[in-house]
């Protein structure tokens, strides 16, 4: 396998206002990607994954020449990025931003045919691909209607249709799914796996674990504009080494969560919320020599506990074993 996107020491910064006063201000640099390096092969289906807020969105519109990259260097199909967008643009297929990629007002088919000439493709070449399209995404019944018209899992239908009217071998697709009910969703799922099986490259960006793990061959995890793990899904579990998992569910204060960070045989914490009740995941060598200190560790500290049980390492938790934070949390403020 050859490489089909090169991304070296790629960074993006933002120079912002900040408010300080009654009209006052100050500059304020926020380093939306920092030193960002990455291989894709050919033929990959290579996820990018992270909390809101990461940096995912911001590295996909590098890549689509959407967004200027303050330095670093991007390859894409042999293109350089910056200096033959075109034909950089013309080797990708994208879905950014589901819906609000297509217009409301045309329909279905008006729409396919407008990007398609925006691609240079000719009347004939536009019929085979929408014929192709309607038959793989079952776009029969949509096509000749306005897409005002459609539900929001349809104009997400629609908008993937869209990302493949140029037919390019390298699909981008950021949240494919976020719009979707579970059956639309898992059908998209579906198709994107067989696009991937037939020799497409496919570089999805998710905060959803379960659909990276169930797709992706590689992953990437995202987190403040940094690339903190890379490698296969068992690679990164791997990663964490011989650690075992513990997940608590219950009323407990925040004194008690600092008493098991400070736990000898704790080597890390995780926690979030779920309405009145805290949720911890707690990395541990050894659970059954651990679990009875930290049960009275924190009854001690007036816990109130409603769960507790040994879990399985996901993706989730290698992110949460390098920062802490559970993939929910939002980054962006």
């Amino acid at each position: 396998m050859s490489a089909i996107i090169t991304i070296l020491d790629l960074t993006k910064t933002y120079i912002v206002k900040e408010r300080t006063g009654f009209l006052k201000n100050r500059l304020k640099e926020i380093n939306a990607l920092q030193n960002i390096n990455l291989i894709i092969e050919q033929g990959e289906f290579f996820g990018l994954l992270g909390p809101n807020g990461a940096g995912k969105t911001t590295l996909i519109k590098c890549l689509t020449t959407l967004l200027v990259p303050t330095s670093g260097r991007i390859v894409i199909n042999g293109f350089e990025v910056g200096q033959q967008d075109a034909r950089v643009r013309a080797s990708l297929g994208c879905l950014l931003g589901g819906e609000r990629s297509i217009y409301w007002k045309l329909t279905g088919r008006e729409n396919l045919e407008y990007f398609a000439a925006l691609y240079h493709l000719s009347p004939a070449q536009t019929r085979a691909q929408i014929k192709k399209l309607e038959s793989l995404l079952n776009l029969g019944p949509l096509l000749d209607r306005p897409v005002e018209t459609y539900s929001s899992g349809q104009k997400t239908t629609l908008a993937f249709a869209r990302a493949l009217i140029n037919d390019a071998s390298i699909l981008i697709l950021d949240e494919p799914t976020n719009t979707l009910d579970v059956p639309s969703a898992q059908a998209l799922r579906r198709i994107i796996k067989n696009l991937n099986e037939t020799g497409y490259t496919i570089i999805l960006t998710s905060h959803q674990m379960t659909e990276v793990e169930e797709l992706c061959r590689r992953v990437a995890i995202v987190d403040h504009g940094k690339i903190i793990a890379e490698g296969s899904i068992a690679e990164l579990k791997r990663d964490l080494g011989q650690n075992q998992i513990i997940k608590i569910e219950g009323v407990i204060p925040p004194n008690a969560v600092t008493a098991l960070e400070q736990q000898q045989d704790v080597m890390n914490v995780a926690t979030s919320q779920a309405g009145n009740l805290t949720q911890l995941t707690i990395f541990v060598k050894d659970i059954r020599q651990s679990l009875p200190g930290l049960m009275q560790n924190l009854l001690s500290h007036n816990a109130l506990l409603e769960h507790v049980s040994p879990a399985n390492i996901t993706l989730e938790d290698v992110f949460m074993a390098k920062t802490g934070r559970t993939l929910n949390q939002d980054t962006s403020r």
